[in-house]
């Protein structure tokens, strides 16, 4: 009889670096050092001395939250 063993997959993180931030929101990479610093985007996680990167996931629950707001603002607009 064969035991079963399952195995999960460790949680992989993805991360972001600046220039990719700027790619994907089109924003300036000083808009989105002012953002993180005034508490309103996600804070960055120092890898390295030279290395900064944003998590993935709460960057795009940001985003979401960000177009959410947004298209609830939008339909109080339409009368």
């Amino acid at each position: 009889m064969e035991d079963s063993i399952k195995y999960s997959k460790p949680n992989s993180t993805q991360f972001y670096r600046l220039s990719q931030l700027k790619a994907r929101l089109n924003v300036s990479g000083s808009s989105i050092w002012a953002w993180a610093k005034a508490g309103k985007f996600p804070k960055p996680i120092k890898l390295s001395e030279n290395t900064t990167v944003w998590d993935a996931a709460e960057v795009e629950e940001w985003a979401q939250s960000r177009i959410s707001a947004s298209q609830k603002s939008g339909d109080q607009n339409e009368d």
